[in-house]
């Protein structure tokens, strides 16, 4: 009850404050989770210590949490945050024109909840696949948040015959791609010149349904102070698990590398290691 009525009071406290103050309580919030789980900027540290240079790694780690901060304005916010430039928008009306619908591979990267209520107001909704959050008052308010846009949820646990079923009906459906996968579920890739296991459920569905994957994010643009919805050129789809996911990923690594504060760096994407021999 009292992690409900925190995230309660949070999302409120920015839905109702104007703009400005809103970000600085964001900012606020952001800043006391920093302190109040030490382990986030740990982890963070850890993940950055072979991926990228160490005279970054300050910036790169605070810049994470301002990155959270925005991310919680938009959530708080939506649907009056203003509509989102889109770059790329040709390739998912090329993708709807081909009629085998559409895997969006998204990730924590840039505001990921802003891009999917985005797309809903520039081309309609679509589908998102979501884990439930474990405590489930909190989910209730998560999930009612996330379909205010006409958006429809499908849950992890039981989501590749819905999302098969979406894509045959030429729909669109988003998929964070960038978590830790235990060994049994997923492949070791590169990823930022270190093995990660990577779930290949995705790349799986993609085959099997022929549907369009269509790299999106919406990214900061630091000198506009705004977001712009990028969608990247589709990824071609060989039907091995292991290139296709190795593919996918490695377009992630260089989007990341480019907005290296913008990606959820706190995560233990490597956790799961490669079995010794």
């Amino acid at each position: 009850m009292i992690a409900y009525c925190a995230a309660w009071i949070v999302l409120k406290s920015l839905e109702w404050s104007p703009l400005p103050v809103a970000h600085r309580l964001a900012r606020f919030y952001a800043r006391l989770l920093d302190l109040a789980v030490p382990r986030l900027r740990r982890v963070a540290y850890e993940n950055l210590a072979s991926a990228l240079p160490a005279a970054d790694h300050p910036r790169i780690v605070d810049g994470v949490f301002r990155s959270i901060a925005r991310v919680l304005v938009a959530f708080a916010r939506f649907p009056r945050m203003e509509p989102l430039r889109c770059e790329g928008g040709e390739y998912f009306a090329d993708a709807l024109r081909a009629g085998r619908g559409v895997l969006f591979a998204t990730a924590h990267l840039g505001n990921w909840e802003f891009s999917a209520l985005a797309h809903s107001q520039i081309t309609g909704p679509m589908n998102v696949m979501v884990r439930a959050l474990d405590n489930p008052r909190i989910d209730a308010l998560v999930e009612s948040r996330r379909q205010q846009s006409g958006n429809r949820v499908i849950l992890k646990k039981d989501s590749a015959r819905t999302i098969l079923k979406a894509l045959a009906a030429n729909e669109a459906v988003g998929i964070l791609i960038d978590q830790n996968a235990a060994v049994e579920e997923g492949v070791f890739i590169d990823f930022f010149g270190k093995p990660a296991c990577a779930g290949v459920g995705f790349v799986k569905l993609a085959a099997h349904s022929g549907a369009a994957v269509i790299p999106g994010f919406a990214l900061w643009l630091e000198k506009e102070q705004t977001y712009v919805l990028r969608f990247y050129p589709p990824v071609a789809i060989t039907g091995d698990a292991a290139r296709d996911t190795q593919a996918l990923h490695s377009l992630l690594e260089a989007v990341i590398r480019e907005y290296p504060d913008q990606w959820l760096w706190i995560h233990r994407r490597w956790k799961t290691r490669p079995p010794t021999i």
